[in-house]
């Protein structure tokens, strides 16, 4: 297109960061409302129950409805909240989420465009810096809420957040040893060999601790303590409704959609598929496509699994929780940072 041609580098670098931008947030919107919904089948599967059926074919539009009850429900502040905070709490919540998946390549390429918003060279260093932010919108919340209940989840949420991330961190580590780079790209790039280049295979054990704490960090279960109802009403969103509630559960969808992406990125080979020598970088428009639908196809076999865990397995006592962290994922993490750097120097 020649219009193209006119722009500047920078005027180009912007339109087609945009043009990403909104379709990243085209696909997110739709994989959060029906993976909602697939929870709440899939539950009903598991619990021999029916499931929403009844809004559309299939009960296909039921997200729809839930999206439109939540903007027509009444937006109560209750009197004894700290109403700044009160607001700004959702918010933060989301926010993070959303900037996680920037730096996640979801595809190889599409014409001279790399299939990843923001590719940059310190982008783990950055995605743990954002997730680390989330923490913050729960713990505000709870305290906002100037409630008890709240207030209880708030701390829990902190603490096991804290606790997981440094377990979630030096998980990653021996990847990179390997990698030899920080940069998501580069990461899928090794991972290009055959099915065996896989970093899963190579790092089972990351993969497993980098997945468990994954699960602690979006407070899914069986680590869902900082909201656990039996205990606590809803934790950390017990004073919320409307819009403010539903950005809480946007939040945790989208932490979890961005760690799947992430183990996706880390450990499962990105976008490519050995199988059909789908390993490459794209050379047409149509398989830079099949390369964006293997990426997300992998993202959504992990919510699924995800999604199951939450429904089969029992909730962690606290004590057991945070046990876990300190005294297992971390000695094993740093064994394998060990391990890892062992190898790598007889191999040098």
């Amino acid at each position: 297109m020649a219009w193209l041609d006119n722009l500047s580098a920078t005027q180009q670098f912007v339109l087609f960061s945009a043009i990403k931008i909104a379709c990243v947030i085209g696909v997110l919107m739709p994989l959060f409302a029906y993976t909602v919904m697939a929870e709440r089948r899939i539950s009903a599967w598991i619990q021999d129950r029916i499931g929403p059926n009844r809004v559309g074919p299939f009960g296909l539009l039921q997200p729809m409805a839930d999206g439109l009850k939540a903007l027509l429900k009444e937006d109560f502040c209750p009197g004894h909240a700290r109403k700044i905070y009160f607001w700004l709490a959702p918010a933060i919540t989301v926010i993070p989420a959303l900037l996680t998946i920037a730096v996640i390549p979801f595809g190889s390429k599409l014409g001279n465009q790399s299939m990843v918003i923001a590719d940059l060279n310190v982008g783990i260093l950055y995605t743990f810096g954002i997730v680390s932010l989330g923490v913050y919108g729960i713990v505000l919340a709870g305290y906002a809420a100037n409630s008890k209940y709240p207030f209880l989840g708030g701390i829990r949420s902190s603490a096991q957040m804290i606790s997981y991330e440094i377990a979630m961190g030096m998980s990653v580590i021996p990847v990179f040893m390997l990698v030899g780079s920080l940069n998501l790209s580069a990461v899928i790039g090794y991972q290009t060999g055959g099915l065996f280049s896989w970093l899963v295979f190579k790092q089972p054990l990351a993969f497993f601790i980098f997945m468990v704490s994954a699960f602690a960090e979006t407070n899914r279960f069986p680590f869902d303590l900082p909201e656990s109802e039996q205990e606590l009403v809803g934790g950390y969103n017990t004073e919320y409704s409307s819009m403010k509630f539903a950005m809480f559960f946007m939040g945790e969808y989208f932490n979890m959609i961005a760690s799947s992406a992430m183990m996706v990125t880390l450990f499962l080979g990105g976008w490519t598929l050995p199988f059909f020598g789908l390993d490459q970088p794209a050379t047409t428009v149509g398989m830079g496509l099949l390369h964006i639908g293997i990426f997300f196809g992998k993202v959504i076999a992990l919510l699924g699994l995800t999604i199951w865990v939450r429904w089969m397995w029992p909730r962690f006592r606290y004590d057991q929780l945070m046990d876990l962290g300190w005294r297992r994922f971390l000695p094993l993490a740093l064994v394998n940072i060990v391990i890892t750097a062992v190898i790598l120097w007889m191999r040098s």
